[in-house]
């Protein structure tokens, strides 16, 4: 590909993720089709709507790409593909409940993009992986399904997404873009291909194995080292230090970078990816024991509001925050599904708040539906989203904060808080 070149792109999977970048392809000239399984979904995007939320700007992009014609939906993929020049595939590779990858719908994909692929396209996986994948999965997989050969008749790179949902446009400018591919050919297709599209600098590495393996340290060290913070701010409640403050001045040094403790971790990618990068290298030992420090954090902060309530059962307890981030509407892996668990098991009436979500989802959650000042004998405050600041906790009893930092919630003169970290004041 040369600079100015159009092409025709294929985006598989017009989700939260697949929709901004078939609109980021489009905008910088090329014809992109997204493809997705949802009917409901391609139909909203051909009518020039957005059928996902949450992104600045999304919805005006979407709508005048589809006008001018740069942009349109379908749910087949393999004719897609078939008329595509760049392949870049989106779908989710979750988890089995005994921590093992979920391939079902990255396989069904990448089959029906195998069905269609022609000679001289280049199929790159954004979707994180475990080590090995691209080259040992899925450059077979469409080997086989197109009757072509992998590295010589059509190109197979990785390139790991690597922004946050709610600002994925300012991050596609900001960080630079990882491209690995299944051999040299591979990489620099794919190299050509991201910097007609991107400002933001892109960096080819060695190979596919080492894009996937960048994608993976980046999220095992966060979750290390939130593993570390909760449990350095635990230490320092029982020593009765405010390991807040004290995070904060060992990070006035350059060299630490100690993150924020807090309820616990969630989201599609820190609770997931180390699993992924354990299941090719099982004798690692910290990412392990980070998991399963960052998946005890729900039951430490229930259990500090039981104790100071004795006990659970029959008491109302507000929740705030369904989301696992501020300011989004993602519940994925929320540390707040645990929470609510422990609560029903407790014996206890909770009431969820938030207002990403609609009454009818919050049902779903098994809580009953919330809104303004809580009203309980504790709270316990998940996400500080925008709208949490204004509310009065005076009347929700004691408060756990589970996301220090930031603004605090404001109670009554002799109100009981407690922040992860400082403990009970």
């Amino acid at each position: 590909m040369r600079k100015g070149d159009v092409v025709k792109v294929a985006v598989v999977g017009l989700g939260k993720l697949g929709l901004p970048l078939a609109c980021q392809y489009a905008s910088h000239g090329h014809d992109v089709t997204g493809c997705d399984l949802l009917q409901e979904q391609v139909d909203a995007v051909n009518r020039g709507e957005c059928p996902v939320g949450g992104e600045e700007g999304l919805a005006n992009l979407t709508a005048a790409l589809v006008a001018d014609g740069k942009l349109r939906a379908t749910t087949d993929t393999t004719s897609a593909s078939a008329e595509a020049d760049v392949i870049v595939m989106i779908p989710p590779v979750k988890l089995h409940t005994d921590g093992s990858a979920d391939y079902g719908m990255m396989d069904r994909a990448t089959a029906s993009v195998g069905a269609g692929l022609r000679r001289g396209a280049l199929v790159v996986y954004e979707t994180t992986l475990p080590v090995g994948d691209t080259r040992q999965r899925f450059a077979p997989m469409l080997a086989s399904a197109s009757g072509l050969t992998a590295g010589t008749d059509f190109s197979v790179a990785f390139s790991p997404e690597r922004v946050f949902m709610g600002r994925i446009f300012a991050d596609l400018k900001s960080y630079p873009k990882i491209v690995g591919g299944i051999n040299p050919a591979s990489t620099s297709a794919a190299v050509a291909f991201y910097r007609s599209v991107l400002s933001a600098e892109v960096i080819g590495v060695a190979n596919s194995e080492t894009a996937e393996f960048v994608k993976l340290a980046e999220t095992t060290y966060r979750d290390v080292n939130i593993a570390l913070a909760n449990e350095m701010a635990r230490a320092g409640e029982r020593l009765g230090v405010d390991a807040i403050e004290a995070f904060e001045l060992a990070n006035s040094q350059p060299f630490s970078h100690i993150h924020s403790p807090g309820a616990g971790v969630g989201g599609h990618c820190i609770p997931v990816y180390p699993k992924l990068l354990m299941s090719r290298a099982p004798e690692l030992r910290i990412p392990a024991l980070s998991r399963l420090i960052n998946d005890e954090m729900p039951q430490v902060i229930v259990d500090a509001l039981a104790a100071e309530l004795g006990g659970l059962d029959g008491r109302t307890i507000a929740v705030l925050g369904l989301s696992f981030r501020n300011d989004v509407k993602e519940a994925t892996l929320s540390p707040t599904w645990p929470v609510l668990a422990q609560l029903a098991s407790a014996g206890a009436r909770a009431v969820l708040h938030d207002p990403w979500f609609t009454a009818e989802e919050i049902t779903a959650t098994g809580a009953e539906v919330g809104e303004g000042d809580p009203v309980a004998d504790g709270t316990l405050l998940m996400a500080k989203h925008a709208p949490f600041r204004d509310l009065d906790f005076a009347r929700g009893g004691p408060v756990v904060d589970g996301r220090p930092g930031g603004w605090a919630p404001r109670t009554a003169e002799g109100q009981r808080v407690y922040v992860v970290g400082q403990g009970w004041r």
